[in-house]
């Protein structure tokens, strides 16, 4: 079928600008908060948009909160030292990273039972479930490596040496590549999911330990918070640092949303978000800096909503909910 060319440029145009549209009109705002309880012990925290839950770790267990209700739902039990969440929803199963006894848990959703453990590298951190080879990756960070396995049978598949602490990890499926943060190397690993290979590594100068990350798939873009205040954003098929925008002190985590292009960044020891738009591939740049509260560090985006959501730990242990003016 033949194309007019002009208008077909003129539609790419609108396309690319209708999402900046909104990012740069729209302000983030506080909506509410979630109250959980109990001791301020956190770190990753998961969002599943189809069954409007959120997975919250919290110290040896992991709790499920209701986002329609806004009340903690259910509770996975026996999880020491838990860091990170990954869900597989068309298998029913979630996992999470138990840093305290070098193990991972595969977990019933339905229920919120544990169907079995899996033996990992020593303390285990960010997990993914990596949807294209159907596996479960954990990323170990005194390990220094990635343990990867079957989400049904917990048969351990491969061990991937890393060469220094990795941190927090994303994929791209269809290019079949997983990306973690090596944060005492300065650098992001890739690994092919086919071969289970580590097949790039590249400095990310000038951004330092590079905790959180987050991917814009579509245009290859990975965004890094790093510990010297910097969001890196990072061509994922080259490797090279395309931008870089000043964020605030303390950042746990990362978020990138593709229907608004706007990436995110949570500054624990600032108490604030840095909200930044993509507005081209090779352009990044702050049009919020959101006040939240001082140790509100690490965050998950429902791409749905829109909204973001920050564990604070005080005066009481809750969720804060955040989200983009109408």
């Amino acid at each position: 079928m033949k194309t007019n060319l002009s208008l077909a440029v003129f539609s790419l145009c609108l396309i690319w600008n209708a999402a900046p549209v909104l990012a740069a009109d729209g302000n983030y705002h506080f909506l509410k908060e979630i109250p959980v309880g109990g001791k301020a012990q956190w770190d990753y925290l998961k969002v599943d948009s189809e069954a409007h839950r959120l997975y919250l770790s919290h110290g040896t267990k992991v709790d499920v909160l209701d986002l329609d209700k806004g009340t903690v739902i259910g509770v996975i039990e026996d999880t020491p030292g838990v860091h990170g969440i990954a869900l597989a929803p068309k298998l029913g199963r979630g996992f999470t990273s138990n840093g305290q006894e070098n193990k991972a848990s595969i977990v019933d959703l339905k229920t919120l039972k544990t169907i079995m453990k899996v033996t990992t590298g020593a303390n285990p951190d960010s997990i993914l479930y990596e949807s294209g080879q159907n596996e479960v990756y954990t990323f170990n960070g005194k390990g220094k490596s990635a343990t990867v396995f079957d989400p049904e049978s917990g048969k351990v598949i491969a061990t991937i040496d890393l060469g220094g602490k990795p941190e927090f990890c994303t994929e791209d499926t269809q290019a079949g590549r997983i990306y973690v943060n090596i944060e005492d190397k300065n650098e992001v690993v890739a690994i092919e999911s086919k071969t289970h290979k580590v097949v790039s590594r590249w400095p990310i100068a000038p951004g330092e330990s590079a905790s959180g990350m987050a991917i814009d798939t579509e245009h290859h873009r990975l965004f890094l918070g790093c510990d010297n205040k910097k969001m890196v954003m990072l061509d994922s098929a080259t490797g090279k640092v395309v931008a870089t925008v000043p964020i605030g002190a303390g950042v746990d985590a990362n978020a990138f949303d593709p229907g608004t292009q706007l990436a995110f960044s949570s500054n624990g020891e600032d108490g604030n978000t840095t909200i930044a738009r993509e507005a081209t591939p090779d352009k990044l740049t702050v049009v919020q800096t959101l006040k939240t509260v001082v140790g509100a560090r690490t965050m998950a985006l429902d791409p749905q909503t829109h909204n973001i959501y920050l564990p604070a730990p005080t005066p009481a242990f809750r969720v804060l909910v955040y989200g983009l003016d109408k």
